[in-house]
């Protein structure tokens, strides 16, 4: 197959011998970890560019904030994309733009020139899941389908866990300029490698355009991202106007796409696939998920480098085993999907995340180092467990013309799942220690601001673990999916 040609109709390539899909899988992978490494890179770097640049903390935020903010607006569209282009096009283009952007991370002078890197690096990062995941539903069938996503998990589940602590090494010893640099020459690679290899999998449709959509869209994702997130960095938290009037615009647009989505005969985003049982069970319990994942990998470490007195560097290398572990379960986790199903890992994969979360909800000043370790460990094994086999099942339930539909949604909720858990829970965090903190006597002592934070941190993982049954219950209702076409729905 050339470069320029088609492949026939939803023909799954890894059954053609004539196609290597090895190179394929290769090409996305390597430009995935590196882009969506960049997720959580900085976030151990904040401090450090707030000193760089000699800006406040509310600026600063915006490294992370404005990073979810674009993929929010972007990843909706990616479903229009995916149809008007290849996959070698979506592919070759995304990876640039993340490249172009990284360079000018590296190179930025200016903290404003440094978050036009950013955001040029989030538009590549946010079209480069739904590509890999339409891609791989693409070339592989049902049964084999769990293998594969392990490995796509791996990249989205391990790549930005290592993040925090890579970037706490990388800040230390060579500078927060390295932290891009060091990207560089992968992505550089991994364009290079895909000119060479990747071949077109894709339709091209080119279907309808409609602009009032992508406005809805934009305005709707955009705003209800930017005011999660401007929550979490305000003072008066969802009190602030600037958070509570850009949530209601952002749901009014939301609903109003939604509508629209409804109405029109070659929708922007086909809100269709949640008519596939598995599918919406699927988002529940990914929704859940990420943002439980949230709730420690922002809460923790600064419940670490708070009460527990830790370093940066310290406080992300505790976290690494957990990351490994999950890394590497991803695929064994996939293995197992395709030959046990999803029951057998959804559901001891929920209790589990229920105890951890439950024992996590007693972390103190005096809990040992091991126990957060092994707490850790224990959080990230039932993710992997739970997270991509939701996935793929249920991915797998829908028809093909709506699998860039299907990515588009779930990835589209990965930014905004995120925004509203971390604005959620650090507000709550917040509100905990600063009610504490008004009643006590001593307000400026460090150990009572220590106790009121610990506080904070107990109801956080009260909250997690309270979504957590949710999953647990969910879980229970899995079964093995298989696709369904439209007309077969409707008729049930």
């Amino acid at each position: 197959m050339s470069h320029n040609e088609q492949p026939k109709k939803y023909e799954f390539l890894s059954e053609d011998p004539n196609v290597k899909i090895a190179p394929i899988i290769v090409s996305l992978i390597i430009g995935a970890f590196f882009a969506v490494l960049n997720e959580t890179l900085l976030n151990i770097a904040l401090t450090t560019l707030m000193k760089e640049f000699d800006i406040s903390l509310t600026s600063v935020q915006w490294m992370a904030t404005g990073f979810m903010l674009v993929m929010g607006v972007v990843i909706p569209i990616s479903a229009l994309l995916l149809q008007w282009f290849t996959t070698r096009q979506m592919f070759l283009a995304t990876m640039i733009t993340f490249t172009i952007g990284t360079i000018i991370c590296a190179a930025a002078p200016l903290f404003s020139v440094l978050l036009i890197g950013r955001f040029l690096q989030a538009i590549g990062t946010g079209l480069l899941i739904p590509i890999i995941f339409n891609t791989f539903l693409l070339i592989f069938p049902p049964r084999r389908r769990g293998a594969v996503m392990g490995i796509i998990g791996l990249v989205i589940m391990f790549a930005p866990a290592i993040g925090p602590t890579l970037s706490g090494v990388i800040v230390e010893h060579l500078g927060w300029r390295y932290l891009f640099i060091t990207v560089i020459p992968f992505a550089l690679f991994s364009i290079a490698f895909a000119y060479k290899y990747l071949v077109n999998v894709s339709e091209v449709t080119k279907p309808k355009i409609d602009i009032i959509s992508i406005i809805f869209s934009t305005i709707g994702f955009g705003g209800v991202v930017f005011g999660f997130s401007s929550a979490g960095g305000e003072e008066a938290g969802f009190l602030a106007p600037i958070a509570y009037l850009s949530i209601i615009i952002g749901v009014i647009s939301l609903l109003l796409f939604s509508i629209r989505q409804f109405k029109l005969d070659e929708p922007i985003l086909d809100l269709r696939v949640f008519k596939f049982p598995m599918y919406s069970l699927g988002v529940i319990m990914f929704v859940i998920i990420i943002m439980a994942m949230f709730a420690s990998e922002i809460i923790l470490p600064v419940f670490m480098q708070g009460p527990l007195a830790l370093s940066a560097a310290t406080a992300g290398l505790i976290l690494l085993p957990g990351s490994l572990i999950n890394g590497l379960l991803s695929p064994v986790m996939g293995h197992a999907f395709d030959k046990f199903g999803p029951r057998l890992l959804m559901i001891p994969g929920s209790i589990l995340l229920s105890a951890t979360l439950f024992i996590m909800m007693r972390l103190d000043m005096s809990t040992p180092t091991w126990v957060i370790v092994v707490s850790y460990i224990l959080l990230m094994i039932s993710i992997a467990a739970i997270m991509m086999p939701a996935e793929t099942n249920g991915l797998n339930q829908l028809p093909k013309h709506l699998y860039p539909h299907g990515t588009a949604v779930m990835t589209t909720l990965q930014p905004v799942a995120g925004a509203i858990g971390v604005s959620v829970f650090i507000s709550i965090m917040n509100a905990r220690q600063n009610n504490l903190l008004a009643k006590a006597t001593n307000p400026t002592n460090p150990e009572v601001i220590n106790g009121a934070m610990v506080a904070g941190v107990e109801l956080v993982y009260m909250i997690a673990f309270i979504l957590s049954l949710g999953a647990l219950v969910a879980s229970f209702f899995v079964y093995r999916s298989v696709p369904i076409e439209m007309e077969d729905l409707s008729k049930k």
